[in-house]
């Protein structure tokens, strides 16, 4: 039996509860795991909630939360090809598997081989943040000189957008709060507070003429006050918020791929992208972690280490 965190019903944080789990069987296409490290993300509450049950509504409860991982492998399914028990490895864990966990389940296909040279808690921030990150800017192709808003740029995925698009030599702007301004300004980015006053009115203080594109990371009202600075409403892309259609824009193609995953862990050892990993908690302290990422209060990644 194994420790996990969970929730046995959907609604807010006062249905999560620890329990005990015996460690999960691999099917065909599965990797079994011992779980190092796991990122914490605005998706675990999320699915938590019920917001999204096309996702996990079919899954029978309990459900443990968190969505990536770092580990090591303790058995592999029959199909799965390139992975082998004791390699230390990132991927996405099964919906309802979670990470959580002293041990979960991962798809096979979307789990990849950790460098030497990366911590686990580094690896665990790779399949949500960081391939993310990498599929919006693959999505926008935007060429050098290109102008880039990231609306919400101190959450995990925005400070990893700003670091790459950064790299691809584009100029970046991004609002957040202001807790989150020195996390922003040392990628280089352009900051606007959107606590203080209208967002969009200053915006156009920095961007007067708009901008080429748009990441969006907030959803909401905030997704519908920055759109207008698109240049081209299709040049918008949210990364979780399906309401950008009607505004004219799109959600990111996910790929969650392992080339994908390798690709995010060769720029951390190229030095290109930092996960600004903010703090770690013990499992024990995991809600007071999701707590935070749910109240947008989190700068960078929070990541929960299994090991302490």
């Amino acid at each position: 039996m194994g420790r996990a965190w969970g929730y046995r019903d959907f609604g807010a944080a006062d249905v999560q509860e620890f329990f005990e789990r015996p460690n999960p069987a691999p099917g065909p296409d599965e990797v079994l795991i011992r779980v190092a490290a796991a990122g914490v993300n605005p998706l675990d509450h999320h699915l938590r909630s019920g917001h999204v049950r096309e996702l996990n509504g079919h899954v029978p409860f309990p459900h443990v939360l968190g969505m990536e991982a770092a580990g090591t492998v303790l058995a592999v399914g029959s199909d799965v090809t390139g992975l082998s028990v004791g390699d230390r490895v990132t991927g996405f864990a099964l919906t309802g598997a979670g990470t959580y966990a002293d041990t979960t389940l991962l798809l096979g296909a979307s789990t990849a081989r950790v460098p030497d040279a990366l911590s686990d808690a580094w690896a665990a921030t790779i399949p949500v943040a960081g391939t993310t990150a990498l599929d919006v800017l693959d999505q926008l192709a935007l060429p050098t000189g290109a102008s880039l808003l990231i609306n919400g740029i101190g959450g995990g995925v925005g400070i990893a957008v700003a670091q790459l698009a950064r790299d691809h030599g584009l100029r970046v702007v991004g609002t957040g709060s202001t807790a989150k301004r020195a996390l922003a300004t040392a990628t280089g980015a352009e900051f606007v507070d959107y606590t203080t006053g209208s967002v969009a009115e200053r915006l156009r203080g920095h961007v007067p003429d708009g901008v080429d594109a748009v990441v969006d990371t907030v959803g909401g009202q905030s997704l519908r006050d920055v759109t207008p600075l698109a240049k081209q409403p299709s040049a918008v892309v949210s990364v979780g918020d399906a309401s950008v259609t009607e505004l004219g824009g799109t959600q990111v193609h996910r790929r969650l791929d392992r080339a994908g995953l390798e690709r995010v862990a060769d720029l951390m050892v190229q030095g290109q992208l930092d996960p600004h990993i903010s703090a770690t908690y013990p499992l024990t302290r995991a809600p007071e972690a999701l707590a935070l990422v749910e109240g947008r209060h989190a700068p960078g990644k929070l990541v929960i280490d299994l090991r302490r």
